[in-house]
């Protein structure tokens, strides 16, 4: 067994009997679940929509290598700069760059999760740059010291007493103050943060391949200070978030606010299309896009596991997963949890490393059944499942019980030979994990088939 997995198991193993956590993620995806049927009533026709976001998609992935270009060429006249990085490191090491080229000591930066697969912010701190999250969910994160731990809302496992009591320890608030209050204690920081700092960074949660521009959603208005105070303005993004037009977003827009929210449509929805021009009053005076890779056409090159690109990040399958609902998100150790994030992180990072996470889930399909994208996601587990076996990332021990299992199975003079107890002895040797939160496997004295013959032999 790897290092993740052990440490996956013995994480999961904590956080799923631990009560107050359930409760706090129970209260928090039960008013999600009350809200997102509202924001469904927007559609007249929700499964057709769905189809069409997941074909724009697909036309968006089968011509990438096209519409990554066209994106180039139409964001580099105006003044924009495009870096292309193949990994993490590429990316980090271009962004330490412009920052050493503006005299950068503070960034700003709104809700990405891109820069989490990098880990940009550890990468800016140990190089004496101080980097500050500006959604409020990743502020409350980052004080604690711990990552995101839901793709939509950071903090989704802390209560409102949680959060006051860590602002009182960290900024010395009232441990009894409310949210509100709270909420303006944080804004005050952030806004001073604002004006100091002198490279801004943000995600993107689409790009736009005809006019050139990255398109931002937001419930705060934090990515659009980031973008427009700071004289630089770094975007990190993902490939696969490329959109062929401007005009899907009429569709795409409404899709991710009801999936991720359960709104009709976020509260701000921003397209980004430069650095400020001669005619423009505020923005950037330089804007660089760096379009990341890492591992993402591992994903692309494979048929089978290509369609999991097509996620727009809504969060729902998170919110529907029984597992991630047991064992919350930080137990995956990974930055993408739950259904998507067990579908593509074998692939960004390592399948032996990571397959044990394909292996944690029910394959109750719901995820599948919520994905506004129509991922077939409890499918491409067994796909993962199978390419980790295709590619020889099981044990000696595993591979020969199967083959055992295999032959006896498919001989009926087998399946019929010995004693229930012989039988017993022989699958509970090999099922010793299986043993460590289940019962004993105990065969039948006699078999169907036996029984069956008995019958009617008698008749």
């Amino acid at each position: 067994m790897s290092e993740t997995a052990s440490k996956f198991i013995a994480k999961s193993t904590v956080k799923a009997a631990d009560l107050d956590h359930r409760r706090t993620i129970n209260f928090n995806i039960g008013k999600y679940n009350a809200k997102v049927p509202e924001g469904k009533q927007q559609f007249t026709q929700l499964l057709t929509a769905r189809e069409r976001a997941k074909n724009v998609k697909w036309r968006a992935l089968e011509t990438l290598d096209q519409q990554l270009e066209e994106f180039e060429l139409q964001f580099t006249r105006r003044g924009g700069k495009v870096i292309w990085a193949e990994n993490a490191q590429q990316a980090c090491d271009e962004i330490l760059k412009i920052c050493a080229a503006k005299s950068c000591k503070t960034v700003v930066k709104s809700k990405s999760m891109v820069t989490e697969e990098i880990h940009l912010n550890d990468v800016l701190e140990k190089n004496g740059i101080e980097s500050v999250e500006t959604d409020l969910g990743e502020y409350i994160q980052q004080l604690d010291g711990e990552p995101p731990y839901h793709i939509v809302t950071p903090a989704m496992h802390k209560s409102k007493e949680d959060v006051a009591k860590l602002f009182a320890e960290k900024l010395g608030t009232d441990p009894k103050a409310t949210p509100e209050q709270l909420t303006l204690v944080a804004r005050k920081i952030l806004r001073e943060k604002y004006v100091q700092a002198e490279v801004g960074v943000t995600g993107a949660n689409f790009i736009l391949a005809d006019v050139g521009g990255i398109a931002v959603t937001e419930n705060e208005g934090n990515a659009r200070l980031s973008c427009a105070f700071p004289k630089t303005h770094i975007v990190v993004v993902g490939i696969e978030k490329m959109l062929p037009s401007i005009t899907d977003l009429g569709l795409f827009w409404p899709l991710l606010a009801t999936y991720g929210t359960g709104q009709q449509v976020t509260v701000y929805n921003s397209i980004v299309l430069g650095p400020k021009q001669p005619n423009e009053k505020d923005g950037p005076q330089d804007m660089y896009v760096i379009l990341l890779d890492n591992g993402r056409t591992n994903i692309l090159k494979n048929p089978a596991t290509r369609e999991s690109l097509y996620c727009i990040r809504c969060g729902a399958c998170l919110n529907a997963c029984p597992v991630y609902k047991n064992i919350g998100g930080h137990s995956y150790g990974v930055t993408y949890s739950g259904p998507i994030g067990k579908v593509i992180t074998p692939h960004l990072q390592q399948m032996d490393a990571y397959k044990h996470l394909s292996y944690a889930s029910s394959l109750c399909s719901n995820c599948t059944e919520v994905c506004p994208m129509r991922i077939n996601l409890h499918e491409l587990l067994l796909e993962n499942r199978y390419e980790a076996v295709e590619q020889g990332h099981v044990s000696f021990g595993e591979r020969m019980a199967w083959k055992v299992w295999k032959q006896a199975s498919m001989s009926r003079k087998l399946m019929n030979t010995g004693s229930s107890k012989i039988k017993n002895f022989l699958i509970n040797t090999f099922v010793k994990e299986w043993k460590k939160n289940h019962g004993e496997l105990h065969f039948p004295e006699k078999s169907f088939n036996q029984l069956w013959k008995e019958k009617h032999t008698s008749k």
